[in-house]
């Protein structure tokens, strides 16, 4: 069977243009794309390979270079069209099959000029790269001479913010799947029920509805390990009176859609109903806020305000939700760094953008409660793209 490509010729050409416009903004000569989110964006590479380290050389004209690995080899041919690779033994490093690949590159780019002498560059380089070790970068820098340095982490990342009809369309399935995983792990949930039963099932759904690994997750926590921000199932069963935190993400082509629900084993108390009656009315604040041109913190604003008004000014939260799309395991969120509806960011709203919005009113002193769902900006407004049922969950 033939690898079906996740993208199109056409639409990694206007990613890889649009990459070229900032690298001439830049005066630069070479980049090296070490974030694996930023390669998958740019080649369509997705597998579990990213383990080891990749550096993608983006020159400012002619063929870009994959390197890695060579034992990838036959995963590349099938994924990647429009990128040569470079591959090394596992007897070197990335950064001397970096250093080589950038010396055949400035040799066959000097042949264009007088004398044949290869003229000085301008690399641009990742520094705040989960892809890029402190040694590699130090290995490759020192082994690179006539080279001027410069920093260009969040050059491509801020250019996959937006996200065009293909990708939507990716994030929608991936929707699709997250309403389908946490139904069956809701569905799931019952005294005496075990922990990884509920896991297990969460799991089956999420790959019969047509998903595929997700970049973490998904969280299934009790209410004993309800703090654990980045926790999962473990060995225990549920008992009459606990809560279930769940946070799951369908994936599709490594676009990701995060959801989260609350699930009480028996009624849930009043301290919680009254949070969720608060959690719902800030979560519609948000979505009213977030229009086409508003910033983020206008709509962490819209949030805290309907929080502040329900006699909560005390409780406050680092973003009331985060841009998602691309995620390469151990996480969903784009990258070592997320881009958060906070109360201090000036990032600008734009249609085609996704977030995963959150409603969050954990250890407020007068109950718990939260919700989240991935929500589409769209030209007229906010879609709310996960649709699992969001009233109070009681089993």
């Amino acid at each position: 069977m033939e690898q079906q490509l996740v993208f199109t010729e056409q639409e990694l050409a206007g990613r890889l243009a649009a990459v070229r416009s900032e690298m001439a903004g830049r005066e630069l000569d070479l980049c090296l794309i070490s974030t694996p989110e930023n390669i998958f964006y740019l080649t369509g590479l997705d597998h579990w390979g990213y383990f080891a380290a990749h550096v993608l050389m983006v020159p400012f004209e002619g063929e870009m270079t994959l390197v890695t690995r060579a034992m990838e080899r036959v995963t590349i041919a099938n994924q990647v069209r429009n990128a040569r690779f470079a591959g090394h033994s596992d007897d070197e490093t990335a950064a001397d099959a970096t250093i080589r690949a950038i010396g055949d590159w400035r040799q066959g780019r000097a042949g264009g000029h007088p004398g044949g002498a290869a003229p000085d560059l301008r690399i641009g380089v990742e520094s705040w790269s989960a892809g890029l070790s402190h040694g590699m970068a130090r290995s490759i820098v020192a082994g690179v001479a006539g080279a001027d340095w410069v920093d260009i982490t969040g050059l491509v990342d801020s250019l996959r913010l937006v996200k065009s009809a293909a990708e939507q369309g990716h994030v929608r399935e991936a929707a699709r799947i997250s309403d389908a995983a946490i139904s069956a792990a809701i569905d799931t949930i019952r005294v005496g029920a075990t922990e990884r039963e509920v896991a297990a099932e969460c799991h089956r759904a999420m790959i019969e509805a047509g998903g595929t690994y997700p970049g973490f997750g998904p969280f299934i926590r009790p209410a004993a390990r309800l703090g654990e921000e980045h926790t999962s199932w473990g060995d225990g069963a549920y008992g009459e009176g606990d809560i279930v935190f769940l946070e799951v993400a369908g994936c599709v082509h490594r676009y990701h859609a995060p959801m989260g629900r609350l699930v009480f084993l028996g009624e849930a108390p009043d301290s919680a109903r009254e949070m969720a009656r608060v959690c719902h009315d800030a979560f519609d604040a948000a979505l009213d806020a977030m229009r086409p041109g508003a910033l983020a913190r206008d709509v962490y604003s819209a949030w805290q305000g309907v929080v502040d008004r329900a006699g909560l000014a005390h409780y406050r939260r680092h973003h009331c939700g985060y841009n998602v799309g691309i995620g390469v395991p151990p996480s969903w969120s784009g990258g070592n760094t997320v881009v958060g509806l906070r109360s201090d960011s000036d990032l600008e709203i734009r249609p085609g953008m996704t977030f995963h919005a959150m409603s969050w009113l954990m250890g407020t002193g007068r109950g718990d409660y939260f919700i989240s769902n991935t929500v589409l900006l769209g030209e007229s407004g906010p879609e709310v793209l996960t649709t699992a049922p969001s009233e109070i969950i009681e089993r």
